[in-house]
């Protein structure tokens, strides 16, 4: 049985910085694409990082990510993480991991419908 647990959320002023962490289980982080995910209420759920399943390829919107936000995987934790810095106050939300299996050799932040599997969530909030 497929499951992602999020965690390491919290609360930061902007300019700060979290790491957040997706434990997986069920199946292994080395052969399937991984994403993180943002939730706003009354939003959309958008795309800001995921990483193939075979390491050699990342993507991030830039459009608003930036070069803030980094990927990676310890393949012997079996474990996703989000590296979020800079943060701003837009950033606040949800955050969610989902796993895309066709996604080995390359993965994207804008075909949801890759991914099969998703996380409950961490919240992060960034106040003033």
């Amino acid at each position: 049985q497929v499951q992602l647990v999020e965690s390491g959320g919290g609360l930061v002023q902007p300019g700060g910085s979290l790491t957040l962490s997706c434990a997986a289980s069920g199946f292994s982080v080395d052969s399937d694409g991984l994403g993180w995910f943002r939730q706003v209420p009354g939003g959309d759920r958008e795309g800001v990082a995921c990483i193939s399943g075979n390491d050699l390829a990342t993507s991030y919107p830039w459009s608003f990510v930036k070069g803030r936000f980094t990927i990676a995987k310890d393949s012997a934790r079996n474990t996703v993480y989000l590296r979020l810095n800079n943060l701003e106050p837009d950033d606040t939300g949800v955050y969610i991991c989902a796993r895309a299996p066709a996604a080995y050799d390359d993965c994207s932040v804008y075909q949801q419908s890759q991914y099969v599997d998703w996380g409950q969530g961490t919240q992060v909030t960034v106040y003033s």
